[in-house]
């Protein structure tokens, strides 16, 4: 199928790939909801075996490794959402993956340019696309499914629209979703019964009471094979962060243990506005920004240090710092952008993480660039925020303060935008603005 070319609801085209991207994008506008991207990955029956089997941000990896949620990216006025799938490794159970928008802030009849396209992530070609042109007052949509048949995989432009958002699509296909309940009284226990007095008349005291027969010896029973493992109802919920409501605990949210993946995604205005404007001249090339994602970190033994691509101080998770940098992604061409990663069954070894970003080159302000910053708990609601529009020269911005409270970790959005001064490092201006007292010597990657 051409790259060009767009399917009709309910064709199919033959998908002959290993594994596949599926992509979901649209077109970034003042008043656009936030959408985001999920999978089920369905019997022959057409529902779920249990929760495990819905991938969404709250839930990004399936315990088959088949199907994961890699995460956001925006560019050129454009966002996508992108889950990877890897047909060689789904069970053979599974009938089909069904691959559904929801959004978050209004109807999709307020998202323009909507789309699912799935590409072969061998070589990055286009095997199919589906446009949905015709969304009024819908809240979820199921887009497409991959689906088997006579031994291949092909995928089938669906369309379908529901009005009850993403918790109605997911029941529809018997997910258990874990809402806010009011309190309910507690059953009483049951009041065992008496016991049943004798008839006076009948008993009789002196005489023992008979023994049973004895009964025939009978094979035993095969053993009854474990029950799965009981899963917790799905979260659906998302905790935005604004000026009003700038933090929130960790454990009300229910993120007390796994890891936390902390993702910033950004994007370059068309017209950028604030100090840069004023000087009558474009403050960055964006063609080769580098932006850098960075935290300092305070341990409760006293150590203190910074996890960033500069130095290659990457950090590690499952030793001090309990922080780990995926990588630098200096292209842009990484889907899922650059990534630090908390190691939350260590919280109890740290006092405080600050997160924070950096303009590595390519720019000298984010006066021009949108960023959005989620963090994602292993187990709990994701929380995220958008960053006000800079208005001042500044190439260091502290994103967020996270803080162990008596053994909670509470998120603080910052979105402090900090300028420089003359001679002075992004990473001591920020040192410097939070009180972290180290010493910085130049580093280069």
């Amino acid at each position: 199928m051409g790259a060009s070319m767009t399917m009709l609801k309910g064709t199919n085209v033959p998908v002959a790939a290993q594994a596949v991207r599926v992509e979901l994008g649209w077109r970034t506008a003042p008043g656009t909801p936030d959408v985001d991207a999920s999978a089920l990955l369905l019997l022959g029956s057409g529902k779920v075996r249990s929760d495990a089997d819905f991938v969404f941000y709250n839930q990004p990896g399936h315990a088959s490794g088949a199907v994961s949620h890699e995460g956001k990216r925006v560019a050129g006025g454009a966002t996508t959402d992108t889950l990877a799938v890897d047909l060689a490794r789904v069970e053979p159970v599974v009938d089909r993956i069904v691959l559904a928008a929801s959004s978050d802030g209004g109807t999709f009849g307020r998202v323009t340019g909507l789309y699912v396209r799935i590409m072969d992530t061998a070589n990055g070609s286009e095997l199919a696309r589906f446009d949905s042109a015709d969304a009024t007052v819908e809240t979820a949509f199921i887009l497409g499914e991959l689906y088997r048949r006579q031994g291949s995989w092909k995928f089938r432009a669906v369309g379908q629209g529901y009005g009850t958002g993403l918790e109605g699509l997911a029941t529809d296909f018997g997910i258990s979703v874990d809402e806010p309940q009011q309190p309910r009284t507690a059953p009483q226990p049951q009041t065992p019964p008496q016991p049943q007095q004798p008839n006076p008349a009948t008993r009789v005291a002196s005489m023992p009471p008979p023994q049973p027969a004895a009964a025939p010896m009978t094979p035993p029973a095969p053993p009854v094979p474990p029950a799965p493992p009981v899963t917790q109802p799905v979260r659906l919920t998302k905790v935005t962060l604004t000026k009003e409501a700038p933090s929130v605990s960790l454990a009300k949210q229910g993120g007390t243990s796994g890891s936390m993946r902390v993702n910033l995604n950004w994007e370059v205005r068309k017209q950028f506005k604030g100090w840069g404007s004023k000087l009558g001249r474009a403050v960055a090339n964006h063609a080769d920004l580098d932006l850098d994602l960075c935290a300092l970190y305070e341990l409760t033994d006293g150590r203190k240090g910074v996890v960033q691509a500069l130095g290659n101080a990457f950090g590690a998770l499952q030793q001090p710092p309990y922080i780990h940098l995926d990588g630098d992604d200096r292209t842009g061409a990484v889907a899922s952008g650059e990534n630090l990663t908390i190691n939350l069954d260590q919280k109890a070894r740290i006092r405080r993480i600050l997160i924070f970003v950096t303009i590595y080159e390519g720019a000298r302000s984010f006066a021009d660039l949108h960023a959005t910053v989620t963090l994602q708990p292993q187990h709990g609601a994701a929380i995220d925020f958008s960053l006000d529009e800079c208005t001042v020269p500044s190439t260091v911005c502290a994103l967020a303060l996270i803080s162990n409270n008596g053994g909670d970790f509470t998120v603080q959005r910052e979105a402090r935008y900090l300028v420089p001064q003359r001679g002075v490092s992004p990473q001591r201006t920020i040192d410097q603005a939070y009180g972290w007292g180290m010493n910085w010597t130049p580093g280069r990657k």
